[in-house]
């Protein structure tokens, strides 16, 4: 390839090496491919993560031409990924989960075909509810018959620049450590735009952080440094200082290499079920504030209905036409926006249930079809009331929304509304007696609920490779709130144990007030 020419041009990879590129638009990843597969040789796996900016996509591309064994001296640098400044023009690249297969080179720079997983940059303009839909792309992936079920490690993309641990950084190492189930070891540290000194003020936010990254020998994180300038173009006046960079992270991509190939795959079947629970506390706890809303508006309407029997007993005794004022519980369907993703129509709205006539994931920005939303496990919904089968929900552009309206009832139409399933006609008495049973049935289901957001809480405790997440924190709070009105002392202290262990942290607290506002805010919706 050496040529005497001295300027690096970058060019897309060429047909006859870019195989294939395919959407799964149940999980909303994509996948491409270089070269053809060899069922016969070893596979590595890594997944990168990190802040929006921090290098990813010039990294990916430095992995792709060190495989292909491009050289300082050649006239070309390709790119399998844009640049970051153009990816975050794009929504369809900057909210996707991308799987890059690198084949064919096995034996030359690299002694095994490469699986790089790039993910969506955290931190970004997106903002930080945008953030959480990260988990639900990658537990699409990780769940997938043909997606990926192990990986060799984790890259933690980090810039060198990074000289304090910041709100905004520990923000972003608790997004992404949060993702990952506790058997997690092979973390290291990618840093980029290196010039090649140890990045002390990075190795020590990540031990003050308590990152659990993999160890080297001097008993530091494990990490490799690189430059990112590979494909600037080549002048007499730059050639010396680019020579420095392509050395330093030619020599850290072989050092990656090797660390590689001594990994063993883990499995993620723990980290899927991280994010299955995650996803499922989120969801659990969205719906709940929901069908409380909703049940507390129809334990009003109940309550106005036993009080306006107490007050006109003897008018409707005299008359079953007598008519009462009652504030009735309904829910309404309310728009929601479109949205569009590169070339496909999807809705920003929700999966709902007919029957339940709840809300069961809102948003839904993930899923194509509601077959495939997280909240669906064995053809079933975890979230709705009755835990009804997909067929029986939807994934359109409106979503349910608690609300009262004013209507008249009679006696006759009250005993319709709560005694329908009843034969024959029933005294007053009876019928108070039905409303009350209402009520209580209401209250069972609320605490039913609140059950089942706590257990999710307790099972992040035992399996998450970092449980002290901004979300789980906000979810702690709403769920103390709860059990001190449901009056469950032993939940309160459980939940409250937890909220203290977060917050001795003081960098954690840091990092929870970064977002903590927004996310309040999104609960409160």
């Amino acid at each position: 390839m050496a040529t005497s020419d001295p300027v690096r041009i970058s060019c897309c990879l060429p047909a006859d090496i870019k195989e294939k590129e395919h959407r799964k638009c149940k999980g909303n990843y994509s996948k491409e491919t270089l070269g053809k597969k060899d069922p016969n040789k070893t596979n590595k796996t890594i997944l990168l993560v990190g802040e929006t900016g921090a290098g990813k996509s010039a990294l990916i591309n430095a992995l792709v031409n060190y495989a292909m064994e491009v050289d300082l001296e050649d006239d070309i640098w390709f790119q399998i990924v844009e640049e970051e400044e153009k990816k975050r023009q794009s929504e369809s690249q900057t909210t996707d989960v991308i799987v890059y297969e690198i084949f064919g080179f096995e034996g030359k720079t690299l002694p095994y075909s490469l699986t790089i997983i790039d993910t969506p940059g955290y931190g970004g303009i997106r903002g930080i509810e945008k953030d959480a839909t990260v988990d639900q792309r990658l537990f699409h992936l990780f769940r997938s018959s043909d997606g990926v079920h192990e990986i060799n490690a984790v890259g933690l993309v980090l810039k060198a620049g990074e000289n304090r641990l910041s709100d905004r950084l520990r923000y972003i190492f608790d997004s992404v450590m949060s993702l990952f189930g506790n058997d997690m070891k092979n973390i290291v540290a990618l840093v980029t735009h290196s010039d090649g000194v140890t990045p002390e003020n990075v190795l020590e936010a990540l031990k003050d952080a308590n990152i659990k990254c993999a160890k080297n020998e001097d008993d530091e994180p494990l990490h490799f440094r690189f430059n990112n300038c590979q494909s600037t173009q080549k002048t007499k006046k730059n050639k010396a200082v680019l020579k420095a960079a392509w050395d330093l992270t030619k020599d850290q991509m072989g050092e990656l290499t090797d660390y590689l190939k001594e990994t063993s795959p883990q499995n993620l079947k723990t980290t899927v079920e991280v994010l299955d629970t995650r996803n499922g506390l989120a969801a659990c706890i969205q719906n709940l504030q929901e069908r409380m809303e909703m049940t507390e508006l129809r334990q009003r309407e109940i309550k106005q209905t036993q009080e306006a029997l107490k007050k006109y007993e003897e008018e409707m005794k005299s008359n079953e036409k007598f008519i009462v004022v009652i504030d009735e519980a309904y829910n309404d369907k309310v728009p929601v926006s479109e949205g569009r993703l590169g070339l496909w129509l999807y809705y920003n709205g929700a999966v709902t249930c007919n029957v339940c006539k709840e809300n069961c994931h809102n948003p839904c920005e993930v899923a194509w079809f509601k077959e495939y939303c997280v909240v669906m496990k064995g053809g079933r919904c975890t979230v709705c009331t009755g835990n009804c089968p997909a067929s029986d929900h939807v994934k359109e552009k409106w979503i349910y929304e608690p609300k009262t309206r004013e209507v008249q009832k009679n006696l006759q139409d009250l005993k319709e509304k709560y005694e329908e399933n009843k034969a024959g006609s029933e005294s007053k008495l009876s019928l108070l007696e039905t409303l009350q049973k209402e009520m209580e049935e209401l209250q069972k289901g609320k605490d039913q609920w609140l059950e089942k957001s706590f257990k999710h809480v307790v099972k992040l405790e035992q399996i998450a490779l970092n449980v002290d997440s901004l979300s789980t924190h906000a979810y702690v709070d709403f769920l103390i709130e709860k059990m001190k009105e449901k009056g469950d002392t032993e939940k309160v202290q459980i939940l409250e144990e937890i909220k203290r262990r977060m917050e001795k942290d003081e960098g954690l607290k840091d990092a929870l007030w970064y977002g903590y506002g927004k996310l309040k805010a999104a609960l409160k919706k």
